[in-house]
């Protein structure tokens, strides 16, 4: 409960739609129980009027149909304002965990897996929305109705309050809370085993081709049956504990009847209360313990929520790798780039770069050449501090990296790698990553400069048109150089390429690096790459093996 309990802020800046929505939902409850309560008050003083002339049947009959009324408006309104605030919710909650997620991916992806990170942005965060609308706003309903069906009794038939009220919010809170314990464990199995499916049915899809060849497709499914044999089990014995739930409201509904009818009986007896207001006050008490229902059948799904906080908090709580300073440094003006004694690596007996030193002046291009595993990703990756150097220092503009803010790095230094994701939008919202504040001029230039504006103003709605999810309306070609496109939209004087060209076939792979030099003219470059690289491409170019950098002659 304190993982949820951690998240009350985000309920508190939503407070005054929840407020509303609870107001609406008491109202609903009310009317519903007024409506139970007035009808058997109406039908038995209408049966034991022996004329039925002597019987108001129009205020009564008013009153019902004012009441179904209110509860049908009421109803639609408290889903209408609870459901809009949970998504809103559930949006704050997404863009948060994001935010959060973002800075602890880059380095930690040996601890969190891609099926478990999209497993606690999207299911986990779809938990939390039991909180509010199966949890915390029918409790503080049941609160409230049931301490005026409390007082009403009490006024009405002295000693009934006594039994409504152990029945009614024995059904209401104590029943849900001993469900909640009890469904605490498959909650959290449910939960971990919905991770397990997602990761499996990820790692299938990215690596089917490795499990066809290597014939362990068998294997694959293995894993994906026994997670899924586990969620079944943690979603029966949740649903076994709804259903006991039900059951036992219903029993407690019928016990808290039978009390009140026994009291009410005897006060008919004794000619202190008529026969049609006892009617009137038992279904009234009965239509009551609906709200009961909703949080027993809720308690197994607080369970998993309270499991789904937890892990969204673990994730959150996790310390990025890379952190700003205190008091960051302004970036200065320039677009140089320094590798001065640079050492990192995972293992200290390993290092993937040892001792290592590159000057790049502005306005240069360089080349980095060697073998897969050498470290040429690496040297990017600690320019754009995605990883902080165990030794040594990375400058650009001759400042210190470590001591300016990342997100002023980020905006100076654009990197463009094998695996640049083309988005599932159009070709202008792909664009406006690299620059959100673009307009449709800035949008053809870096398109022409990346020379796919031919293509893209053949199309029939232009910038607008609609790419496929991963781009796959697109040729391999077309999504690189959309992606080179948006890189160079931005603003960055500093373009680091990593392998630009793989994937791509040999003539796709010329053109592409034949253009790359004039696309990224007057910025300074870094491109770590197996391709050939033509005459003049680079100014420079580097050979990287065993942890060194080394002049090269190709």
């Amino acid at each position: 409960m304190k993982a949820l309990l951690s998240f009350a802020p985000f309920f508190v800046r939503r407070g005054g739609a929840f407020l509303m929505a609870l107001g609406l939902a008491v109202v609903t409850l009310a009317a519903g129980a007024g409506l139970l309560g007035v009808s058997g008050w109406f039908l038995t003083g209408a049966a034991l009027t022996s004329a039925g002339v002597a019987f108001n049947l129009f205020g009564p009959s008013a009153l019902v149909r004012g009441l179904s009324f209110v509860r049908i408006v009421s109803r639609y309104g408290e889903k209408l304002v609870g459901h809009d605030a949970t998504l809103r919710l559930l949006a704050d909650l997404r863009g948060w965990q994001f935010r959060r997620l973002i800075p602890r991916v880059p380095l930690d992806g040996r601890t969190w897996r891609r099926g478990d990170l999209v497993s606690r942005l999207t299911a986990d965060i779809d938990a939390l929305d039991t909180v509010f609308l199966s949890a915390l706003g029918p409790i503080a309903t049941a609160l409230a109705v049931g301490a005026a069906m409390i007082v009403v009794l009490a006024w009405c038939l002295p000693g009934a309050g006594l039994v409504y009220g152990l029945g009614f919010f024995g059904a209401a809170l104590g029943l849900p809370a001993v469900l909640i314990v009890a469904a605490r464990t498959p909650g959290e199995t449910a939960m971990a085993a919905s991770a397990d499916l997602r990761m499996a049915v990820l790692d299938g899809i990215e690596g089917h081709t490795d499990l066809r060849a290597l014939g362990a497709t068998g294997w694959a499914r293995e894993g994906f049956t026994a997670a899924s044999a586990r969620l079944q089990r943690a979603r029966t014995r949740q649903a076994t504990i709804g259903a006991l739930g039900n059951a036992l409201v219903q029993a407690l509904a019928g016990v808290t009847l039978v009390g009140l009818l026994w009291i009410g009986l005897e006060a008919h007896h004794a000619g202190s209360l008529d026969g049609p207001v006892l009617v009137g006050l038992l279904l009234a008490s009965l239509g009551s313990f609906e709200i009961a229902l909703s949080i027993v059948r809720s308690a197994g799904r607080l369970g998993a929520a309270q499991a789904a906080a937890r892990r969204v908090k673990a994730l959150s709580a996790t310390a990025p790798a890379v952190q700003d300073v205190a008091n960051p440094l302004p970036l200065p003006c320039g677009n140089s780039v320094s590798f001065e004694n640079v050492c990192f690596g995972y293992d200290p007996r390993r290092p993937v770069l040892e001792d290592l030193s590159l000057h790049v002046a502005s306005g240069e291009r360089i080349a980095l050449i060697g073998s897969s595993g050498s470290g040429k990703s690496t040297i990017l990756s600690l320019l754009l501090r995605l990883a902080d150097t165990k030794a040594g220092t990375v400058r650009v503009a001759g400042e210190n990296i470590a001591d300016v803010a990342q997100d002023e790095l980020h905006r100076r230094v654009a990197l463009l790698s094998q695996d640049t994701p083309v988005f599932l939008g159009t070709i202008r919202d792909n664009l406006l990553i690299g620059k959100p504040d673009a307009d449709t001029p800035e949008c053809w230039r870096a398109l022409t400069a990346a020379r796919l504006d031919a293509f893209v103003r053949g199309l029939p709605e232009g910038l607008d048109t609609w790419l496929g999810e991963a781009g796959r309306t697109l040729s391999a070609g077309q999504a690189r150089r959309l992606c080179l496109a948006r890189v160079l939209l931005s603003s960055a004087s500093v373009i680091a390429l990593d392998e630009p060209t793989s994937g791509l076939d040999p003539e796709t792979e010329r053109d592409f690096m034949s253009d790359l030099s004039v696309a990224t003219g007057g910025r300074t470059v870094l491109l770590a790459t197996h391709a050939g690289l033509a005459p003049g491409m680079v100014d420079r170019v580097y050979r990287l093996e065993a942890g060194r950098l080394a002049l090269s002659e190709s």
